[in-house]
């Protein structure tokens, strides 16, 4: 498989992350592109084609009633990392839309949470792809475990 060119959204996270706080900087642009993000206030903590990492910070804003991160900041962060990893990694004649998420809550959130999204190069094609989230806390281990359905399509031409 050729190796493509950086998508818009890879070279954006290149030339950001080497600014003084990149990090937060570009983290702060994508959640201004999606605000629904900005309500845990992530940072995208690893981004490279197919894999992308983003921390959720537990606080009170993201607690449940029993003081863990609730379950729905978590799905919103591993949305963010799957977004993020697919704008940075989608071969440029293909466009996604997700179609469902599947997750299983595996253990309590009382801590930092660390949102991963990865998939194969060769997983671009059109149809569903299944991409795989897991959310691990502090100490590693997998307090949410799934996939984010995304309906993979050709572009229209233009």
């Amino acid at each position: 498989m050729a190796q493509q060119k950086p998508t818009k959204v890879m070279k954006l996270y290149n030339r950001v992350t080497r600014l003084p706080y990149g990090n937060k900087i570009f983290s702060l642009m994508v959640s201004r592109m999606a605000p629904y993000f900005g309500t845990i206030r992530p940072l995208i903590t690893e981004l490279r084609p197919h894999y992308c990492e983003c921390l959720i910070k537990k606080r009170r804003a993201v607690h449940n009633h029993i003081k863990t991160v609730h379950v729905i900041a978590i799905c919103n962060g591993l949305e963010m990392a799957m977004g993020v990893m697919a704008e940075a990694s989608i071969p440029s004649h293909l466009r996604w839309i997700p179609k469902g998420m599947s997750l299983d809550y595996t253990a309590k959130a009382g801590s930092d949470i660390r949102c991963v999204a990865e998939v194969k190069p060769e997983q671009w094609v059109e149809g569903d792809l299944l991409v795989p989230v897991t959310a691990y806390d502090d100490n590693d281990i997998v307090v949410v475990r799934g996939h984010i359905k995304l309906w993979i399509s050709a572009k229209p031409p233009r």
